[in-house]
């Protein structure tokens, strides 16, 4: 995942790659984006002033729903702590 904070921008911006190459089914490719928007749209207002591009990898295709939104919550999280304190930078 790649971020950039803007504490201009008053939302959050996603952006997906979901390879061809990584992930070879369309089905499988358009779950995987959905799930990501979804859990996106649901922390959007937590994450505000990022610009995110979320790059999945090799494999991600044999992770089930349940993982790959613990995964995104997980990484939610992490952002949200990282830019709540401006010591840390993306």
């Amino acid at each position: 995942m790649l971020a950039r904070f803007d504490d201009k921008r008053e939302t959050a911006r996603l952006g997906l790659a979901v390879a061809k190459k990584h992930v070879r089914r369309a089905v499988d490719r358009n779950r995987i984006k959905r799930l990501v928007r979804e859990s996106f749209r649901r922390h959007r207002q937590a994450l505000k002033g990022l610009d995110l591009v979320v790059l999945v990898k090799p494999g991600i295709q044999n992770a089930d729903n349940r993982t790959l939104l613990a995964s995104l919550q997980t990484h939610w999280q992490r952002l949200q702590k990282q830019t709540s304190h401006p010591e840390h930078t993306l």
